[in-house]
């Protein structure tokens, strides 16, 4: 069965985040890379508590998503981690240069 390429491919990030998070997820993102995907949505809704552990695991996946020539866009993120994103120096890579990334229709 072919990947749909029109609709972006998701990922779920949630609390918490542990360090082992960071590979498997990179790994799911290479996988929907391979398919065609050139678009990749991380749902962040659910990081009720970010820490840096989860902004480890977004900038690793940025870095896949820019390896593997996908853009990274993050759904949903809290007030907390967009602050915990601007303190690391990462917002503009992670959320645009707006500091809001662009809206995402719901599911």
């Amino acid at each position: 069965m072919d990947a749909d390429v029109t609709d972006p491919a998701a990922l779920r990030l949630a609390s918490p985040v542990s360090p082992s998070d960071g590979p498997r997820l990179c790994a799911e993102l290479t996988r929907h890379a391979a398919t065609g995907a050139t678009e990749i949505v991380c749902d962040v809704s659910a990081l009720h508590a970010p820490g840096l552990a989860a902004v480890d695991t977004l900038a690793r996946l940025r870095l896949t998503a820019r390896r593997t020539g996908c853009h990274l866009r993050l759904r949903h993120p809290t007030p907390q981690l967009r602050a915990l994103l601007e303190l690391t120096g990462l917002a503009e890579a992670l959320l645009g240069d707006e500091g809001f990334p662009p809206p995402v229709p719901p599911d």
